[in-house]
């Protein structure tokens, strides 16, 4: 039992599922390093500038303050903290954003290379095999039909 568990393991990890997943999560991580970045020394500092040097990283609305007696915290501060949801909005929009150009860049490229008229990329044998069926299944209607007529 123990050995059936471990080969079809072996077989998910070397038909390259979870090595797919692994180099997703190595990428996803990098690039949100990179918009990490992007977001608080790109985009922060400008609409810092912009709003008379508000850094929206710390803005919150406190609902309630901190009380000290003796220097001694009796109650907490209570506070929403909103300059961090500007923050990871930005990140969002980011992150939205390049993904739907990558998409949407892959997508070009799957399109341009399934189209069986474009010369400058090599079709792949399915697609013309299967453009080749197309194409003789659209004679043989032609002439089924025109032997109706």
């Amino acid at each position: 039992m123990k050995f059936k568990l471990l080969e079809e393991f072996k077989e998910f990890a070397v038909k390259g599922n979870m090595i797919d997943i692994a180099i997703g999560v190595i990428i996803g991580t990098a690039f949100n390093k990179v918009v990490d970045v992007l977001v608080k020394e790109i985009f922060l500092p400008p609409l810092s500038f912009l709003t008379d040097g508000i850094n929206w990283e710390n803005k919150k609305w406190i609902i309630r303050e901190a009380v000290t007696a003796n220097g001694v915290s009796s109650t907490e501060q209570i506070a929403i903290g909103y300059g961090k949801l500007i923050e990871a909005t930005f990140d969002f929009v980011i992150i939205g954003l390049t993904v739907f150009l990558v998409v949407k860049f892959m997508n070009s490229l799957r399109k341009q290379s399934q189209d069986p008229k474009d010369a400058t990329v090599s079709t792949p044998k399915d697609i013309e095999l299967l453009n080749r069926i197309t194409e003789l299944l659209e004679k043989q209607v032609e002439l089924a039909e025109q032997k109706k007529s």
